[in-house]
């Protein structure tokens, strides 16, 4: 198989993947019982805008907004292809030797309406330099953490990984744990998940069949969290700290995530790359 063979299979499945996703949310906004009056919204529904990058690729974003189960939620797919600049291409491998790149991924960012329901992230992607790899992963923001929730997210990954080598599961971990850690705050930005990078095990095949993994999982654990709080009422008490969760999510991703800062700096659709930002949010 070229190169360009599995460019092509890999951007192909975060479409299909970001489809499947989208099909399943819609389907819970119609099945949600409206709790504090959500059910006089009419059942959210993806608006998908494609936008162009005039450098190479572009993507497509699936956005809802005001939805009864999800009052923000992002399903972005993106396929570019350049070079970076000279300062960038310093900080990705491969990219010091000749600065050309490709680049396509899918990534979530869920803002559910109900406080009740965590905030979740997942993104997986393929990155081609003179090198090539994938990374991605996915992890839960509980406003109100509950223990079952989180044990339950963390097995299915744990349970994806060991499918695939024992040893990914605790390293993962470990990783997202680190990284979604907000350090001007001293706090975990949630309950983790699974994240990695740079994987190349020198078998395309099973490093992508891991990626796929991934994402399935990702896209069958977290609405089955979201079916067991949707309908569950929240006061106004519940809403203000759903909205200072937000504030520090928010935080995170324009002050530590490389993925924003991968997008900004590769000339990226700004409204897709920021799409991970809350609808509203508040600092106490």
């Amino acid at each position: 198989m070229t190169m360009d063979d599995q460019k092509n299979r890999a951007s192909a499945w975060f479409r299909d993947l970001r489809d499947q996703i989208c099909a399943s949310y819609e389907q819970l906004e119609d099945t949600v019982d409206g709790p504090n009056g959500s059910d006089t919204l009419p059942p959210g529904r993806f608006e998908r805008t494609p936008w162009d990058r005039p450098e190479g690729g572009g993507g497509e974003m699936s956005v809802m907004r005001g939805g009864r189960v999800f009052e923000k939620v992002g399903v972005n797919i993106s396929t570019v292809f350049g070079e970076f600049s000279e300062e960038f291409r310093k900080q990705i491998p491969g990219a010091d030797e000749d600065p050309r790149f490709w680049a396509s991924g899918v990534s979530l960012v869920s803002h559910p309406r109900n406080p009740h329901v965590p905030i979740a992230h997942m993104n997986t992607r393929m990155i081609v330099t003179t090198k090539h790899w994938f990374g991605g992963g996915g992890d839960l923001t509980p406003i109100f953490p509950i223990a079952q929730d989180t044990e339950d997210f963390h097995a299915a990954f744990k349970a994806t990984c060991d499918k695939h080598d024992p040893a990914y599961y605790k390293k993962y971990k470990e990783w997202c744990d680190e990284y979604f850690f907000i350090t001007h705050r001293g706090e975990m930005r949630g309950v983790g998940g699974i994240f990695y990078d740079y994987l190349d095990s020198g078998d395309w095949e099973a490093d992508f069949a891991f990626t796929q993994d991934v994402g399935k999982c990702f896209r069958d654990i977290y609405p089955e969290i979201i079916g067991r709080h949707m309908n569950t009422p929240w006061s106004d008490a519940d809403k203000q700290a759903q909205l200072v969760k937000r504030g520090r999510y928010a935080e995170f991703n324009l002050v530590i995530d490389r993925g924003t800062k991968f997008g900004l700096m590769t000339g990226g659709n700004v409204e897709a790359i920021l799409m991970s930002l809350p609808p509203e949010a508040a600092w106490p």
